[in-house]
C-alpha cells in the first residue's frame, strides 16, 4: 500500500499567514523612527554609527521579502532593536533620558542604556541566527542549534567591539559619545557579557514561541 506524504515547500513558496500585513507596517514605523531621530541629534556622526545598521538592514529585508520572509516574531523583535539603536542614535547612550532615570532611581553610578542596548545586541540577533539555521541548514532539532546560536551572536559582539575599538583609535575623542564607556576601563567585557545573557535568554525563553512562528510561515503543503 502507497503512502502519500505532505510536500513541503520553500519559505519563498509558502502560503502567506494570517497578518502578513505586519512586517509592512514595521518597515514603516521603523523608516519613520529613523527619520524623526536625525533631526536634533546630539552628535551627528555618533547618529550615523549607531544607526547603519538599520539602514543597511532595512533595505535588505524588503528586498527579501518575498524570496525569504521572516516570521512575525522576527519582525517584531528586529523593528523593537532597531528602535532601541535609533533612540540610542539621537542621544547618544551615554545621554539617554529614560537611561538617566533608571540610573537615578536605583541610585547607579552610571546611564545603564549602553549595557541594555548591548543586551538587546544578543537577545534579537539569537532569533535571527536560530531562524537562519532552522530554515536553511539541518539543524533544526539538533541539539547544536542553541550553542551555534549563541555563538554567533557572542562573534558577532566581539566584531561590534573592534570596530568600536577602531572607531576610538581613528578618531580619538571624536568618538566617545559612540563609544559610552562613561569611564568603564572593562566596558568591552560588559558589553559582550550583556551579549552572551541576552542571546541565552532569548533562546531559553523564546525557542518554542519562535518554532510555532516559524511553522507557521512555513507550512507544509498536501498536493
Amino acid at each position: 500500500m502507497s503512502v502519500t506524504h505532505p510536500t513541503f515547500r520553500p519559505s519563498q513558496d509558502a502560503r502567506p499567514a494570517p497578518g502578513r500585513r505586519l512586517p509592512a507596517v514595521l518597515a514603516l514605523a521603523v523608516a519613520a523612527a529613523l527619520v524623526v531621530s536625525a533631526f536634533g541629534a546630539a552628535d551627528p556622526t555618533t547618529w550615523v554609527l549607531e544607526t547603519v545598521w538599520v539602514m543597511l538592514g532595512l533595505p535588505l529585508v524588503v528586498l527579501l521579502r518575498k524570496r525569504f520572509p521572516l516570521s512575525g516574531l522576527l519582525c517584531g523583535l528586529l523593528a523593537v532593536h532597531a528602535t532601541v539603536l535609533v533612540v540610542g542614535g539621537h542621544y547618544t547612550y551615554a545621554e539617554v533620558p529614560a537611561g538617566d532615570w533608571v540610573r537615578d532611581l536605583f541610585g547607579l553610578d552610571r546611564n545603564p542604556y549602553d549595557r541594555f542596548g548591548h543586551l538587546m545586541q544578543g537577545f534579537v540577533p539569537a532569533i535571527l541566527v536560530r531562524e537562519l539555521f532552522v530554515r536553511t541548514s539541518p539543524l533544526r532539532g539538533s541539539r547544536w542549534l542553541a550553542p551555534l546560536t549563541v555563538c554567533a551572536c557572542l562573534a558577532f559582539s566581539a566584531v561590534f567591539e573592534m570596530l568600536e575599538w577602531l572607531a576610538a583609535v581613528t578618531g580619538g575623542q571624536a568618538a566617545d559619545a559612540f563609544l559610552a564607556t562613561q569611564g568603564d576601563v572593562w566596558d568591552t567585557q560588559w558589553d559582550m557579557f550583556c551579549a552572551l545573557i541576552g542571546a541565552t535568554c532569548s533562546l531559553l525563553l523564546l525557542s518554542r514561541v519562535h518554532d510555532r512562528a516559524v511553522d507557521r510561515l512555513t507550512r507544509p503543503v498536501r498536493d
